[in-house]
């Protein structure tokens, strides 16, 4: 099932269009940056609890409840509602998720200038460190929000759970990310025409791009999703000032990487139609990952959580809940292993 396989009638991931929205929208702010925060179940913190008082019980282990708490994180130039379909199944299936607009994208403040992925680290560790005050956090990522899951997973500091990347790019990209990589003639010339390309001609070949790009089939692309994409470049300026923006995040995820200190479980989801992160790429990170564990699916693009919402979150719900168990499980060996080292130093 795909989120375009619905009733004229339904909305966004299959919803009735009479049905009340089960996700809640509002703006926090994380490491300084002001976001738009979609939600479902029961996820806001205590207003009446002290701010001392919920850090003290997020750095505190055996106080944090242990339910799995599901972060999701989006891919560059979307947004959290790339995460809408599946938000709407998990809020059926009471399972409680939070998405963000990472900082430059969608409604969050940019990005300052100078190194990208250190300020989505802060961010991400921002947002990671206030849900864990409510259960055991379980991470997922797709394209770039994979790259960040994955950073956040190499803090060892940070109380994770478990991690699940989609089509994190860095391993073995395709020959688009290549490409802007490399900065060849034609992307030189774009970028200095001296009169500027006309913005309803971006916007119309953006329309036929992007389809293309982020579905496994573009003839099932759904229409307000490729909209809120085709909407990030609304004229020449804006198409410059992205394309600037991607080359030098390329030139980062050189060296995003320190997959050694990676010791949660890790889910790696690589996509057979994925036009921008070959399932090869996924393959090589499960690779380095010894302990992790890969899901090839051939029938979905860059983006499965708009090709499948349905699928998408039944597979986050049982990876989180066998994730949440397998660390509870690793740290309660690790304290009783502990105990056992104090009674015979005592003895």
């Amino acid at each position: 099932m795909t989120a375009t396989k619905r009733p004229a009638s339904a909305g966004p991931g299959g919803r009735s269009s009479s049905d009340p929205d089960p996700i809640r929208v509002s703006f926090r702010r994380y490491a300084g940056v002001r976001t738009r925060v979609l939600e479902v179940g029961d996820l806001t913190p205590d207003p009446e609890l002290p701010r001392r008082s919920l850090r003290r019980r997020a750095a505190t282990p055996h106080v944090r409840p242990s339910a799995p708490r599901l972060v999701l994180l989006h891919g560059y130039c979307d947004s959290a509602d790339t995460w809408r379909p599946a938000l709407e199944q998990l809020a059926a299936a009471g399972i409680p998720a939070v998405a963000v607009d990472l900082p430059g994208f969608g409604d969050a403040q940019p990005l300052r200038p100078g190194p990208m992925l250190p300020q989505l680290d802060a961010f991400a560790t921002a947002v990671v460190r206030e849900q864990a005050v409510l259960g055991s956090v379980v991470l997922a990522g797709n394209s770039l929000g994979g790259t960040m899951s994955l950073r956040a997973a190499q803090n060892g500091r940070l109380p994770i759970s478990g991690v699940v990347s989609i089509a994190a790019p860095g391993f073995v990209d395709s020959w688009l990310i290549r490409t802007v990589a490399r900065y060849p003639l034609p992307l030189r010339l774009y970028s200095a025409l001296p009169v500027p390309v006309p913005g309803f001609l971006v916007r119309k070949v953006a329309e036929q791009v992007v389809p293309r790009l982020l579905y496994a089939d573009s003839a099932a692309a759904d229409a307000l999703q490729v909209q809120r994409f085709t909407a990030l470049f609304p004229d020449y300026r804006a198409t410059k000032s992205r394309l600037e923006q991607a080359r030098q995040l390329v030139a980062e995820l050189a060296d995003a990487y320190r997959l050694e200190s990676v010791k949660v479980p890790l889910l790696v989801v690589a996509c057979g139609k994925d036009k921008l992160v070959t399932a090869a790429s996924g393959r090589q990170l499960h690779t380095l990952v010894p302990h992790s564990r890969l899901l090839v699916r051939e029938d979905w693009g860059h983006c499965p959580q708009l090709d499948d919402p349905v699928e998408i979150s039944e597979l986050l719900t049982y990876f989180a809940a066998s994730a949440v168990r397998t660390t509870q499980a690793k740290r309660a060996a690790a304290t009783a292993s502990e105990t056992v080292s104090e009674d015979t130093a005592a003895g």
